[in-house]
Parts: structure tokens; C-alpha cells; sequence
């Protein structure tokens, strides 16, 4: 019987094939990448404009701009399908540029779930 203070299997001490430096420069770069993505803004629109939302790419949500004439009391749910198609081209733009702008980082891995 083995002693329980002993280790039966040994980690890996870092990323197979990648060296230090390499990691850390891919990190930085990520980092780098994050930075130019939260500067971005992309703009999802619904109605022909009457509905305009602007969002960063790192998915942040910037403004809503809704025009008065289509603010119906009595047709609220237009006013609601018209935000969520804004807010869906906005996100669909967002994941474009990610995918654009990581996808050289990710060297071909589909990051689709991470973005």
C-alpha cells in the first residue's frame, strides 16, 4: 500500500510545446486583443433605424436609441421586437469582429463557445 502523502501522477508544469516566453507573449497579446476589442463599438439597427443600439465588443451595451414615432402605447410588443433585433444585429457584429480579430491568436480553433 502506497503512502497517502505521496504523489501517484505528476502534473504537467506547463503547456505542452510552448515555452515560457511563448505563453507569455500569447497572453500578452490576448490581453492586447481585449483592449482593441473594448475600444471597438458596433452599431445594430431594427426598423429602418427607428431602433439604434451601439455596443462595445467586449459585449458591452452603449446606448439605446429609440425614435419617438414609434413609441405606440398601444403596440408595445413592436417597440420590444424592434429593440431585440437591434440588440441581436449588435451581438451577431460583435462576435464578427472577435472572430476576426482573436481568430489569428486561436490559430484556427473555433472559439465560437468562448465568444
Amino acid at each position: 500500500m502506497g503512502s497517502k502523502g505521496k504523489r501517484r501522477f505528476k502534473m504537467p508544469s506547463g503547456p505542452t510545446g510552448h515555452s515560457q516566453p511563448q505563453v507569455e507573449q500569447m497572453q500578452s497579446q490576448m490581453e492586447q486583443m481585449q483592449a482593441a476589442l473594448a475600444a471597438q463599438v458596433v452599431t445594430g439597427t431594427a426598423g429602418g433605424g427607428a431602433v439604434t443600439i451601439e455596443m462595445t465588443g467586449d459585449q458591452h451595451l452603449k446606448s439605446i436609441k429609440i425614435k419617438p414615432e414609434v413609441v405606440d402605447p398601444e403596440d408595445v410588443e413592436m417597440l420590444e421586437d424592434l429593440i431585440m433585433a437591434a440588440f441581436q444585429e449588435a451581438t451577431d457584429k460583435v462576435t464578427a469582429l472577435m472572430s476576426e480579430m482573436l481568430g489569428p491568436l486561436a490559430g484556427g480553433l473555433d472559439l465560437g463557445g468562448l465568444m
